[in-house]
Formats: C-alpha cells, sequence, structure tokens
C-alpha cells in the first residue's frame, strides 16, 4: 500500500508546569521550559490507501489541506497551548501529547478507503514525535 506525506507548519508557544510541584522541582524536570517559549513546528501528515484509479491520487491534497487547517493549524497557530486549547487542560504541551491531539482532530475526516497512517511533529532540529494511532 502506498503512503503520501503532506508537511504543515505553525508556530506556538508552551511552558511545562506541573503544579503538584514546587518551583525547584519543576526546574530540575524542565529546566528553562518552565517560562513561556515558542517553536516553529513541522507538522508531516501521512495518508495510506489505494490509490484512486480516477485521479491517481491516494487524497485529495485540497481536502486533506482544508480539514488539517481547519482542524489543527487554525487552533494551535500563534496559540499558548496550554492556555489557549481546552483539551491541553491538566496536560503537559509536549510533542508526546500534541500528536495525541492531532490524530484526534485529523483522523475522523479522512474518507476511506484512504486512511491516516502516521503524524510526524518536529519541534526542533533535534526533538520530533511520531504517532501512528491508538493501538500500534
Amino acid at each position: 500500500m502506498p503512503f503520501i506525506t503532506k508537511q504543515f507548519k505553525f508556530c506556538a508557544a508552551h511552558k511545562y508546569w506541573n503544579d503538584s510541584w514546587n518551583h525547584d522541582k519543576n526546574f530540575r524536570v524542565f529546566g528553562d521550559d518552565i517560562k513561556v517559549h515558542g517553536h516553529n513546528y513541522e507538522l508531516d501528515v501521512t495518508i495510506a490507501g489505494p490509490i484512486n484509479e480516477k485521479s491517481g491520487f491516494i487524497v485529495d491534497f485540497q481536502d486533506l489541506k482544508q480539514i488539517v487547517t481547519k482542524n489543527v493549524i487554525n487552533n494551535l497557530d500563534h496559540s499558548e497551548i496550554q492556555k489557549d486549547i481546552k483539551w491541553f487542560e491538566g496536560k503537559q504541551p509536549s510533542t508526546e501529547n500534541l500528536v495525541l491531539f492531532i490524530w484526534e482532530n485529523i483522523a475522523p475526516h479522512i474518507e476511506e478507503p484512504a486512511k491516516l497512517h502516521k503524524i510526524k511533529l518536529r519541534e526542533t532540529p533535534t526533538i520530533f514525535t511520531e504517532y501512528y494511532g491508538p493501538g500500534e
């Protein structure tokens, strides 16, 4: 089965903090990331499925762009994630949690027989998280 990947970009800020810890423990675990700071995220959305004989594509990129923009980019871009996105109440705004949020907001909108195969979110040149969906 072939896979196709489309990349998106957004900018967002966040900070790490655990209310049940004191300042020293938060600083020991999160370092300077206890302060609000931002990233230029790169999001790769990979779709799997059979090739449509009429279009030659697995997925219509215009549809995919609309789904991701409406359900992910418009919510995350220029946000302070842990403060502005209700889903993150009680959760750290880590790339690990971000990929779960992104998956939940894209997967239900992909029309069969195509399916969401993988989310890859790059936070920095040396940090990224990949997610293949629940149960993977």
